[in-house]
């Protein structure tokens, strides 16, 4: 074997996801078939089988299963090799010391979508203020006319004499009481 295709395999035994998954691996499938445990611990009894048989929805993968599990017994154990552990526990120490990936990664993918956002709500504000004030200034023309309306405008003679009537309007002082303090 290849020194890299030896590397390549050693990697892909320690990868980061789990080598057995139930949601992925086992897509479609119970989880527990009574029948597929009981023929991958021990070999089949006469009975059993005869039990299989009168199913027949499952007999054939079982069947298939029970063969299967024959002929990988037949095989002869695989020598495990010395350094098998110091290279399982050096694994794990790399796994260890490698970074984390961080949470908050911005890249345009992530931006976009939230500047997008972000402009359409400063956007719908920058509206909603235009549209209330726009009532504002439509309420206050209203109350206008309709004051103006109401009320007879003053004669031509009252406004030529509207600054001697303001000055009486005004309060003047008590010269009386001023000279009483003194």
């Amino acid at each position: 074997m290849k020194p890299g295709k030896r590397r390549a395999s050693f990697q892909r035994n320690f990868a980061g996801t789990p080598v057995f998954n139930p949601k992925n691996t086992m897509k479609g499938e119970p989880i527990q078939n009574p029948g597929r445990e009981l023929i991958w611990r021990r070999k089949l009894t006469e009975a059993e089988r005869a039990e299989l048989q009168t199913k027949p929805d499952n007999h054939a993968d079982l069947e298939f299963e029970s063969r299967l599990t024959e002929e990988l017994d037949r095989l002869p154990d695989k020598p495990v090799p010395s350094n098998f552990t110091a290279r399982v526990l050096q694994a794990i120490e790399r796994e260890e010391m490698r970074p984390r990936p961080t949470v908050w990664h911005w890249g345009w993918r992530v931006l976009v979508p939230r500047l997008a956002a972000g402009v359409a709500v400063i956007g719908i504000a920058g509206l909603t203020y235009q549209h209330y004030e726009f009532n504002q200034r439509a309420r206050l023309a209203r109350n206008v006319a309709l004051l103006a309306a109401t009320q007879p405008l003053p004669s031509v003679e009252a406004l030529k004499n509207f600054n001697a009537i303001q000055r009486m309007s005004q309060p003047r002082a008590d010269e009386e009481l001023l000279a009483l303090l003194q």
